[in-house]
């Protein structure tokens, strides 16, 4: 096919793509237009916009893989679905900033703009068919969350976020880069086709090993897998709440579904070899994750603890290295983000004479309080726990059951083991709100808050446990499809 015929039949399977920079385009000269006034309209056409693309990526979805943009990229059910979860996590988050940064009179232009510009990455990431589309989407979605963590100018916590964010990216983008150009040197392509072929002729051998090693640590690095979270517990600190909400949701769901395309397409060959540091990476998250959670007393950290625990679990699903690996993957991020979500709004909804109350002691005797805000957050940390009937047990169980299917039994115990040291933090929340003796009263939530509140602790129970079976045959679809 020659140039424009592609290009001509690229463009409408990029539709999402294009939204999302078209309204980044608009939305920059609107802003530099109006200034700060167009905070609130920018803000809603940029909800409108990611929601518009989740949709359109949904919808345009083709019955078989089909890839654009001579080969860059490529529209599959994978693609799809990550970005179906990757424009809901990032639409409600973008809808909780602007709420709070109203509230708080910080309101600037730039905001949702910056937000599309990372979820256009993360968009090209989940679409990534060769080496150098998937460089542009991991550094194209880590710019802008550079700027996003250190928001707060004036505020040395969020600058020391971004600085620290930005120096250690740097390094696992170096990582990347360094591992790329190993993999085509060995391989002789940037391609994931061509580097499949020469992987199934045995090419490569060590050299392509330690190519793909060095790329897994830097996706390692972008989903806050251990020990490539050394970042992640200051930023999400550090960072305005709504902005760690998106770090904890959208990024994640983007690096996992990379990592999936790496790994059950160009690399389908290595196995036995990348199988080893995934299963590796998996147990390290999980321990380590529910370990030092133990002993935080900032809500924020504890957050960014369970996420590098969650990681784990995701990966553990990656690990199998069977057709059920990467649906066990997809079920469990589908499952995990509402309680994310939620758990990050009524975070946000924790404030104290208009200043934020982030402690653990902030909860204590909060369901003398505030009860609807006790019942909602002990649902969603029931469901993050694991603890059935919540949606959470459900995606636990599916990442579990395919490490077994995968003769990783190992890697299912320590999961199983990591899994009660997490439910102990967890309770411990809980009986803080339900049994300590009240600390001051809380100021009263926004509308947006309690929507977005109330909204995930339905999907956690009962919406998505009911519709568990559609959705898991959603991600065995898409996944035959895909790879």
């Amino acid at each position: 096919m020659n140039p424009a015929a592609d290009l001509a039949a690229s463009v409408p399977l990029a539709y999402p793509e294009l939204l999302l920079a078209g309204f980044a385009l608009v939305g920059a000269v609107i802003g530099a237009w109006f200034k700060d006034r167009a905070f609130g309209l920018l803000c809603a056409l940029g909800v409108a916009a990611i929601l518009g693309a989740g949709l359109l990526a949904l919808a345009w979805t083709p019955g078989a893989a089909v890839e654009i943009f001579q080969g860059a990229m490529v529209a599959d059910g994978v693609g799809g679905f990550a970005k179906l979860l990757i424009a809901v996590a990032a639409a409600a988050t973008l809808a909780l900033g602007a709420d709070h940064f109203n509230a708080v009179k910080d309101r600037r232009f730039e905001f949702p703009v910056v937000v599309t510009l990372a979820v256009l990455g993360m968009f090209v990431m989940v679409s990534a068919q060769d080496l150098i589309s998937l460089y542009v989407g991991v550094e194209l979605q880590s710019l802008a969350a550079y700027v996003l963590a250190a928001w707060r100018r004036d505020d040395a916590r969020s600058s020391e976020a971004g600085l620290k964010y930005f120096v250690l990216s740097a390094i696992s983008s170096g990582l990347l880069l360094f591992g790329s150009s190993f993999i085509y040197g060995f391989t002789g392509s940037i391609r994931f086709d061509a580097i499949a072929a020469a992987v199934g002729e045995g090419a490569g051998g060590i050299g392509l090993v330690f190519g793909l090693v060095l790329v897994l640590c830097a996706l390692g690095f972008k989903m806050s897998a251990a020990p490539f979270h050394m970042w992640t517990p200051d930023v999400y600190e550090g960072a305005p709440t709504p902005v760690t909400a998106f770090f904890a949701a959208a990024p994640k769901v983007a690096a996992v579904a990379l990592m999936a395309r790496v790994l059950y397409d160009p690399f389908e060959g290595l196995t036995p070899q990348w199988q080893q540091v995934v299963a590796a990476l998996a147990a390290i998250s999980m321990v380590w994750g529910s370990v030092a959670a133990l002993v935080q007393t900032n809500l924020k950290r504890l957050m960014a603890y369970s996420s590098i625990g969650n990681m784990g679990f995701a990966l553990m699903g990656l690990a199998a290295g069977t057709d059920q690996g990467p649906s066990s993957a997809l079920i469990y991020l589908s499952l995990y983000l509402p309680s994310t979500i939620g758990l990050f709004a009524l975070i946000l909804a924790m404030r104290r004479e208009n200043e934020p109350a982030e402690t653990v002691a902030d909860l204590a005797g909060l369901a003398q309080k505030r009860p609807w805000m006790a019942a909602l957050f002990t649902m969603l940390l029931f469901s993050v726990a694991g603890i059935p009937p919540f949606a959470g047990f459900v995606g636990k169980l599916a990442v579990f059951t395919a490490a077994i299917d995968g003769e990783l039994y190992w890697l299912a115990i320590v999961g199983g083991i990591a899994a009660v040291v997490a439910a102990a933090y967890y309770l411990r929340l809980i009986a803080s709100i339900w049994f300590a003796a009240p600390a001051a009263q809380l100021q009263a939530p926004s509308g947006t808050i309690m929507l977005t509140a109330l909204t995930s602790a339905a999907l956690t129970f009962p919406i998505l446990v009911l519709l568990l079976g559609a959705l898991q045959t959603w991600a065995e679809t898409a996944v035959r499809m895909s790879f």
